[in-house]
Parts: C-alpha cells; sequence; structure tokens
C-alpha cells in the first residue's frame, strides 16, 4: 500500500502482531498455540511460545505499516 502524500499513519492491527527489535530485525509470534492442544506434545507447545524473526520477503511489507519503528 503505497503512502504517496499525507499523514503517516501506523496500522495498528500489524503494531499489535510485529515487535521491531533495536537491530531492525522484525518479529513475529508463531501460529499454532490457540487450540487443540492436548494432542501437541510439551516441547511442541513451550516452543510455539516463543517469537520469531518474520520471513525476510515479508519485511519490507510489516515495516511499511510502521512508520514510527
Amino acid at each position: 500500500m503505497a503512502r504517496v502524500s499525507g499523514k503517516a499513519k501506523t496500522r495498528k492491527s500489524v503494531a499489535k502482531r510485529f515487535k521491531v527489535t533495536g537491530t531492525g530485525k522484525v518479529l513475529r509470534r508463531k501460529q499454532g498455540k490457540r487450540h487443540i492442544l492436548q494432542k501437541k506434545n510439551r516441547k511442541r507447545k513451550r516452543n510455539l511460545g516463543k517469537a520469531t524473526t518474520a520471513s525476510p520477503a515479508d519485511v519490507p511489507r510489516i515495516l511499511e505499516n510502521l512508520p514510527f519503528h
């Protein structure tokens, strides 16, 4: 989504889902920890709780929606 002119606004939905680190990396949460947890083992659920870096292909689009990161 190109912003040609006007006031830059933060996409709040993106701001709630991603965090930019001090070095500029974009962190995201892993999917799969919402429901149907009984069949997943402890190690898998524990690792799903940790944050990971976003795909390099998605980073430009994420940062475009976070103008004040």
